[in-house]
């Protein structure tokens, strides 16, 4: 399911793509020959250093929002554009991101709070968010819904701590950005997921964010103990 989720978008978008009216690029056709080779060459990959993937000119006049989302333990990596933005009760801004086959992640101030289709999804989450400044806005109590394998609901209690490490450049696909880096740490109390007991752990979640251009770079964040860790970078603005 991950694997079609993550992997398989880029042929269902291209198809996309190919019946839009427009005379602009969209992201995924150029995307779809590079997905190919991805998973053909997986193997290949695992037994050397893994050579980019994107390249800038290969998104250059290409219209809207996307990321890409890798999940880490399984070295799938996705492409995901922007849908719903708006405002709820809670503080800040929800976004919606997803694929062509609704493989959807959602995010409050660029923090993680939802994600659909992956499996052992994370239904909702509790974040320390403010306004519209980006990321954790302190620490604090996280609390996390996540889908056993029963089906069941079960929320996993955080307590969060903030960190700010000051002033880093990262680079995305050859674009270097001025970003300020927040590192969120959070031990986990021992509860019940899929019929397993989870011990105390430590769940550590780091954010890149452009103050100057109000928009998260790139982040690396818990999605429950299913999915695990999401390598998350803004690709086009």
């Amino acid at each position: 399911m991950i694997a079609r989720g993550l992997v398989m978008l880029v042929a269902a978008a291209a198809l996309a793509g190919c019946s839009s009216g427009n005379d602009t690029a969209p992201l995924f056709p150029q995307l779809f020959t590079i997905g190919k080779e991805a998973v053909a060459g997986r193997a290949a990959r695992r037994a050397q250093a893994a050579a980019p993937l994107l390249t800038r000119a290969a998104l250059e006049g290409i219209e809207g929002s996307h990321i890409e989302v890798t999940i880490e333990r399984r070295a799938i990596t996705g492409y995901l554009e922007r849908g719903l933005v708006r405002s709820d009760a809670g503080p800040g801004r929800v976004e919606y991101w997803r694929t062509q086959d609704n493989v959807s992640l959602g995010f409050r101030n660029g923090v993680l709070i939802a994600t659909r289709g992956l499996g052992g999804d994370l239904v909702s989450s509790e974040v320390q968010v403010a306004g519209g400044r980006l990321g954790p806005a302190s620490g604090g109590e996280r609390g996390m819904h996540i889908r056993s394998g029963d089906l069941q609901v079960v929320r996993l209690g955080l307590a969060c701590d903030l960190e700010d490490l000051g002033p880093e450049t990262v680079t995305v696909v050859e674009r270097a950005h001025a970003t300020r880096h927040l590192r969120e740490r959070c031990v986990t109390a021992g509860t019940v997921v899929g019929g397993q007991q989870l011990g105390a752990g430590e769940v550590v979640n780091d954010y890149w964010i452009d103050t100057r251009a109000g928009l998260m770079r790139q982040s690396r964040q818990w999605a429950g103990p299913e999915i695990g860790y999401l390598k998350i970078r803004r690709l086009l603005d």
